[in-house]
């Protein structure tokens, strides 16, 4: 019989580098949203600080604005890029659906 493998185990494991910065883009795209326009902290600080220097904009994801975006408006020590950000409907969209109180 297989071993199951944990969630925490699978999630460890999740991800090639190119979802993972997805990812990433992604959540930190949203708090910078929530932050810049709507005066609303989803993480601390130091996650977001974090996660900023975790972006790295040279991996190309597949999605040549954001990407483009990302190499060239995006700075990893202020959330000041969000309001120059391509796709601010979508964060939005995202907002509401996932962290609105």
């Amino acid at each position: 019989m297989a071993k199951r493998m944990t969630n925490a185990a699978f999630l460890s494991e999740w991800g090639s580098t190119v979802e993972v910065e997805k990812k990433n883009r992604i959540k930190l795209s949203v708090a910078a949203y929530a932050y810049e326009y709507l005066n609303d902290s989803i993480m601390s600080d130091d996650e977001f600080d974090k996660l900023c220097m975790a972006i790295n904009p040279a991996i190309e994801t597949g999605h040549k604005k954001l990407d483009k975006f990302f190499r060239d408006v995006f700075q990893p020590h202020t959330g000041q890029w969000v309001h120059k950000h391509p796709d601010k409907d979508k964060l939005a969209f995202l907002y509401k659906m996932y962290y609105k109180r």
